[in-house]
């Protein structure tokens, strides 16, 4: 194995860090490996929620050997298809590390175990699918307060932010612009605006006035 550059050393360091952490944060279903480029024979350097039963140890993949061959190889592949040795499907993100001088020494990878979030979708579909042709044109919610969500929604928007972000005028135009509208006299209104923005009937009230 070539001697490593103190620069080279101290990037593979912070680079487990940022491994662990990552690896922490998406448990149990991401695997975060990191690859060390300067040693193909041995470069699984580190691995988190181990998914694919590598080992550290293990020698680079296809993707690393090709960073090796070719410094202008993609520094980011991200979101590609994939999969585990015993077929489950997964979604990798491959970011190559360079040096001061443009090689690259390491490569941080994360892949994602579908398997779970597949059956989570099929079980949601399937749970919050409805039978329109059986709905007996019943609303649980009072007239007019999805209005008074979009329009809170919109205004939100036009300020680059989200409703609950909005700052204290903001709010208090806000709360003109629905009175102007005539939303306020929807029943249920004020309570629906203090929800959607996630403050108070009080604070709402006084951002009326």
């Amino acid at each position: 194995m070539p001697r490593k550059s103190p620069e080279q050393t101290i990037l593979l360091d912070q680079l487990k860090q940022i491994a662990q952490g990552l690896g922490e944060t998406f448990a149990p279903f991401c695997e975060v490996v990191v690859h060390d480029l300067l040693d193909p024979k041995h470069a699984v350097l580190a691995i988190h929620n181990n998914l694919s039963g590598r080992e550290v140890g293990h020698p680079a993949t296809e993707l690393g050997l090709a960073r090796i061959l070719d410094p202008e190889y993609p520094q980011v592949i991200a979101n590609y298809a994939n999969q585990f040795s015993d077929g489950r499907q997964a979604k990798s993100t491959s970011i190559g590390i360079k040096d001061s001088q443009g090689k690259y020494i390491a490569a941080l990878c994360m892949n994602v175990d579908l398997t779970l979030f597949q059956s989570f979708q099929t079980a949601i579909g399937q749970f919050v699918s409805v039978d329109a042709q059986l709905a007996p044109g019943e609303s649980l919610d009072p007239a007019g307060t999805d209005l008074i969500r979009t329009r809170i929604d919109q205004f939100a928007a036009r300020l680059a932010t989200s409703p609950r972000a909005l700052k204290a005028d903001d709010r208090r135009a806000l709360l003109q612009e629905l009175k102007s509208a005539g939303l306020l006299d929807v029943r249920r209104a004020m309570e629906t605006i203090a929800a959607h923005l996630g403050v108070s009937r009080a604070s709402v009230y006084s951002y009326a006035k």
